[in-house]
């Protein structure tokens, strides 16, 4: 489902640089700057990319609501920009923030909470290609 404003006042050149997915959108991993976990996953269309460029506050697409929101906003755990970075593919962006109270909206420090799944883990001497 497309987002509902199509236009945006993001960078042209920096616009024709994202590749999105079917619903014009790209995967934004937030990073908390001071300690470097990851906090959550949200998604962005342009124009999102460009009010969270432009503000110093991380503003998402909600595919489930359709609209905009603003971290923090109604929650009160807001999410001020330290740096926005964009992955070689240009498909994913990374945004470190200094994070206010909960990063997910279960109310937990990061959405990445649900219990580790048990990988194997390699010693590194045991670890051939």
């Amino acid at each position: 489902m497309q987002p509902a404003v199509p236009v945006s006042g993001l960078d042209p050149e920096l616009a024709a640089r994202l590749k999105r997915d079917e619903a014009g959108l790209i995967t934004a991993v937030v990073q908390d700057a001071a300690d470097h976990r990851v906090l959550m996953v949200g998604w962005m269309d342009d124009e999102a990319l460009h009010r969270t460029l432009t503000s110093g506050r991380a503003t998402y697409w909600s595919r489930s609501r359709r609209e905009y929101w603003r971290k923090g906003d109604t929650s009160g755990h807001v999410q001020w920009v330290r740096s926005v970075a964009i992955d070689c593919d240009a498909d994913t962006l990374l945004i470190e923030v200094d994070q206010v109270g909960a990063a997910c909206h279960r109310g937990t420090e990061t959405c990445f909470d649900g219990g580790d799944l048990g990988a194997v883990v390699l010693d590194p001497t045991e670890r051939t290609a």
